[in-house]
């Protein structure tokens, strides 16, 4: 197979699914890296089975291929992250890989949540595994915040962390910037990418649940130590990069409230 293979990890994610639709529609080969058997049926679209967790399958989905897009992360088990950064760059070493682009997280070099920790140590795995990379930070997803919101229906409230800045950005259009990376050189750490608004997490919930037809008493809870004060910092923002496009509130009549009309 060519070298001009692109291969998505995390492939059935949230983001993994928005690549992988737009590395098909650039016209350039690519494969998706899932753990589940029961592959789709795709067309332009070579899946393969692998686990990170493991290794199985990891270096024959890695065989010919150029560069790799990494949007593969266990948020459910997240310390199983590492173990598979180590097991993805092994086998691309392996395989010849010419470039790693991965997605993070603005405020993980400045938040000292368990999970930012590992999204940002797997950015240093990243820069000293001698293959070229291209790492980009950007924020909060709002399907991401859709999910949690949904979830959080099943209380009698809706818990946000008080006085904490939010700033949305569409996942497609993180996507977007994902393969132009990919198709481009490699780059290092590129600016970080975030949505056009800037709101308070309270103001996320009172949207979400008005487009959604809800009706929940919002609490907003102070998050002690070092990394509530972070939060409230507005680490999780980067007003500065605010080059996304698409709004909350347009993802909000096209994705929540149109949902809720059905």
């Amino acid at each position: 197979m060519s070298q001009d293979v692109i291969l998505v990890t995390g492939a059935t994610g949230v983001l993994g699914r928005e690549v992988l639709d737009r590395v098909r529609r650039a016209g350039v080969p690519v494969r998706a890296m899932t753990r589940r058997t029961a592959l789709p049926v795709d067309p332009g679209v070579e899946w393969v089975t692998a686990d990170l967790g493991t290794g199985a399958g990891v270096d024959a989905a890695l065989e010919g291929v150029a560069t790799v897009v990494h949007c593969a992360s266990d948020t459910r088990k997240p310390k199983n992250d590492i173990p598979g950064w180590r097991r993805l760059i092994d086998a691309a070493r392996r395989a010849g890989v010419r470039h790693i682009v991965n997605i993070s997280i603005v405020g993980v070099d400045r938040i000292p949540y368990p999970y930012y920790k590992i999204k940002l140590e797997g950015e240093l795995l990243l820069a000293e595994s001698g293959i070229p990379w291209t790492n980009l930070r950007a924020t909060q997803f709002p399907e991401l915040l859709n999910m949690a919101f949904r979830f959080m229906l099943k209380l009698p409230f809706v818990l946000v962390p008080s006085k904490t800045a939010c700033q949305p950005v569409d996942q497609g259009e993180v996507a977007d910037r994902l393969v132009e990376l990919a198709l481009g050189a490699p780059a290092g750490q590129v600016p970080e990418m975030g949505g056009p608004r800037v709101y308070d997490a309270k103001e996320l919930a009172r949207t979400w649940l008005a487009a959604a037809g809800r009706k929940r008493p919002i609490v907003p809870v102070h998050l002690p130590g070092t990394m509530g004060a972070a939060f409230r910092s507005g680490a999780l923002t980067t007003p500065d990069h605010a080059v996304g496009v698409r709004t909350w509130e347009e993802f909000l009549a096209g994705q929540v409230a149109s949902r809720s009309a059905r």
